[in-house]
């Protein structure tokens, strides 16, 4: 009985059952390469990309829906996603924009003694 061989310049080539090329090893290299370089441009030059890569995405609706504020019998603010049916409530949007985290002045060292 006769078995056929492959025959492979590398060891584990023949363990695969398949010659490997140079363009196989060489193509995720330089997608690699290619993805590093677009990187690099789009964070060091942002102001030279096309106009449409610089244009910024529309805005969703659902990125930023209204929100409901407002007072339960025992006069505690609520704020949630839908509106009350039995009271007043005032609607509010926010605007992702604006920085909402309140700003913290350090309390002052005590003085030494």
């Amino acid at each position: 009985m006769r078995r056929s061989r492959c025959i492979a310049s590398d060891p584990r080539d023949s363990e695969l059952g398949r010659p490997r090329t140079a363009r196989g090893r060489a193509l995720p290299w330089l997608l690699a390469l290619i993805a590093i370089a677009a990187a690099a441009w789009w964070y060091l030059a942002p102001q030279t990309l096309p106009e449409f890569l610089r244009r910024p995405l529309p805005a969703s609706p659902r990125a930023n829906p209204p929100l409901y504020k407002w007072r339960d019998a025992q006069g505690v603010w609520h704020v949630t996603d839908t509106p009350p049916a039995d009271r007043p409530y005032e609607t509010v949007r926010y605007n992702p924009d604006v920085n909402v985290v309140p700003s913290v002045v350090p309390p002052s060292a005590p003085k030494p003694r």
